[in-house]
């Protein structure tokens, strides 16, 4: 692009809003002094934000050719140095910090990670779910009664798959970091699908336990592995509607799966077998090919996308590789600090795990799910128990994700445009509430249909869980930390299936009113711990704010480049709440 390019820039001062400048540009857009943190709000009304005020939308003019590049400590020469990133860090060599790019470069360049990166991570997470959640299509096949199992043995099952899961998070997430996740993930897949495949041969109740096991060891940290991953590529205003497109490939593949096996279970019979047993073998073969095609999918690295399966130059120029790297790092100077295939040493796992900075929002994995788990997971039990048949309830299943989906992606959208992660996760609840009050009025006279109506809407709540997955990385505030928080986070949520599995029992069927008293009873405790952790986060930032503006500069400076303060424990280090 030789010779000189005119972007648009707002100026407050000019009457029309608008000033017109020219950038040398040589191979790189230098020189540029007055980078205006305003353009990144016009940019995110270009993607469809809109930021509100007493009311009334705040609309101002955006240009495409503006500059995109955000202020940075990297624009201070005092502040740069402690920030700059760690010679070991994989894109070290793509960084710079001169460098200057337009948003229409740096929209082509998020869409097409998008392309490359997310929308293989969405598959991988659809193989996931399909192996994960395809023994609630099971029990609709009758599956308990063919193995010789009870409603216990089945919560059972699922305690033992959980605490497998949460035991492996940890060694999993540091196996990650050490190896690479673009090494272990496809690696993680391939296992599980095995393992999955052969649940065809399941033949009583050590068999059954025995998979569920191994299932848990293998798929444990899986998910803060993808978390990480995506971090690399990724800012932090990015990531949450990111998790939330996982999340709703999660309840599309739960909608695709009850077609898919609406199909399959009709095989019962042929060469003499259960259709769930066709069921656990066909998906596991699909899961399969997803991991094989993922050890040639899925780069290291901003900058190292170049391999034999995807070509010799790569995904990106050079130029997208330097934009990648440089927004990363001004977004999060922190992501710098490691090699994506480095180990963390024993004394920085440690002060992770002390970090009692994230311990609310650990607190909240671990209680926001309790209110719905038993309805979502008894949902095809609860159809059957209404007098649907095996198809008929495949088929029902279906509005609940489409709702659960839905509500996913508006309100992790709603919770970006205000900014706010507590007060919108907090509506799960209170969709939950009334929800729950009136299953505790059912008898065995009630609607069939009112039954079915009610309990869709539960399973189809207001799912916090993306929004609380960034919010969790957003807080760690340095690599290392983001590692760990993440794994503490999801066993968290393990926990909580742990705990919710065993609510609904064999003695307070078919309307467990005892269970849905317990699960409103903790939807409104969850209000309170949703209301304690904004307040947290909010009075740590206000004395952290107080402390830092009764420094003179030289103070700050100073404080800066020499305090032995790490990650979010930084005085100019802000929570999101």
């Amino acid at each position: 692009m030789p010779g000189n390019v005119s972007y648009s820039a707002i100026n407050g001062d000019d009457k029309n809003g608008i000033t017109i400048s020219t950038i040398p540009v040589n191979g790189q857009m230098r020189g540029l002094e007055n980078i205006d943190v305003i353009e990144l709000d016009l940019a995110r009304e270009h993607y469809g934000y809109r930021r509100f005020r007493m009311g009334k939308e705040k609309y101002k003019p955006f240009y495409l050719d503006s500059v995109a590049t955000q202020p940075s400590v990297f624009d201070d020469p005092d502040k740069a140095k402690y920030f700059w990133p760690s010679d070991d860090y994989e894109n070290s060599h793509r960084f710079d910090k001169d460098a200057r790019w337009t948003w229409r470069e740096e929209f082509k360049v998020v869409r097409k990670i998008d392309w490359k990166i997310m929308a293989w991570v969405c598959v991988m997470f659809f193989g996931l779910e399909v192996d994960r959640s395809n023994f609630s299509l099971a029990l609709s096949d009758n599956i308990l009664d063919d193995l010789g199992l009870n409603t216990n043995d089945y919560n059972n099952g699922q305690a033992i798959f959980k605490i497998s899961f949460l035991l492996a998070e940890l060694p999993s997430q540091l196996l990650s970091k050490k190896l690479g996740p673009d090494r272990w993930i496809p690696a993680q897949i391939t296992l599980w699908s095995i393992v999955a495949s052969l649940q065809f041969f399941l033949s009583g109740r050590t068999s059954y336990f025995l998979s569920r096991s191994l299932l848990g060891v293998i798929q444990g940290g899986f998910i803060p592995d993808i978390i990480l991953y995506l971090s690399y590529f990724y800012t932090g205003a990015e990531l949450p509607i990111r998790c939330s497109w996982l999340w709703t490939v999660q309840s599309l593949a739960d909608i695709s799966s009850a077609f898919l096996g609406y199909g399959i279970l009709h095989m019962r019979g042929f060469l003499g077998q259960a259709g769930w047993r066709w069921l656990f073998l066909l998906e596991g073969l699909i899961t399969l090919s997803i991991g094989l095609f993922s050890f040639g999918l899925m780069p290291e690295s901003p900058t190292g996308t170049a391999s034999w399966f995807r070509g010799r130059n790569g995904w990106f120029t050079k130029r997208e590789e330097v934009i990648m790297t440089t927004r990363i790092l001004r977004d999060d100077p922190r992501k710098g600090d490691m090699n994506n295939r480095e180990g963390l040493s024993l004394e920085s796992f440690l002060n992770c795990l002390k970090d009692y900075s994230l311990w609310p929002i650990y607190l909240l994995g671990l209680l926001y799910g309790i209110p719905y788990g038993p309805v979502q997971s008894y949902l095809t039990l609860t159809l059957r128990q209404m007098g649907f048949d095996t198809f008929q309830t495949t088929l029902l299943t279906v509005p609940s994700y489409v709702i659960l989906f839905l509500n996913l992606l508006l309100f992790t959208y709603i919770s970006e445009v205000f900014n706010s992660r507590a007060i919108v996760a907090s509506l799960s609840q209170w969709w939950l509430l009334p929800l729950l009050a009136v299953l505790n009025t059912f008898t065995q006279e009630t609607n069939i249909w009112v039954k079915y109506f009610v309990t869709t809407l539960t399973v189809g709540f207001i799912n916090p869980h993306a929004i609380q997955v960034a919010w969790c990385s957003r807080n760690s505030n340095t690599v290392s930390t983001r590692t760990v928080s993440a794994a503490l986070y999801n066993i968290s949520v393990q926990t909580s299936g742990i705990i919710h599995s065993q609510i609904y029992r064999e003695d307070d069927k078919p309307l467990y009113r005892r269970g849905n008293r317990i699960l409103l009873s903790v939807a409104a405790f969850n209000l309170l711990v949703y209301a304690a952790t904004y307040v947290y986060y909010w009075r740590l930032n206000r004395r952290k704010e107080r402390i830092w503006n009764n420094m003179s500069p030289e103070e700050q400076a100073f404080y800066v480049q020499n305090t032995s303060d790490v990650g979010s424990k930084r005085l100019d280090f802000r929570y999101a709440y």
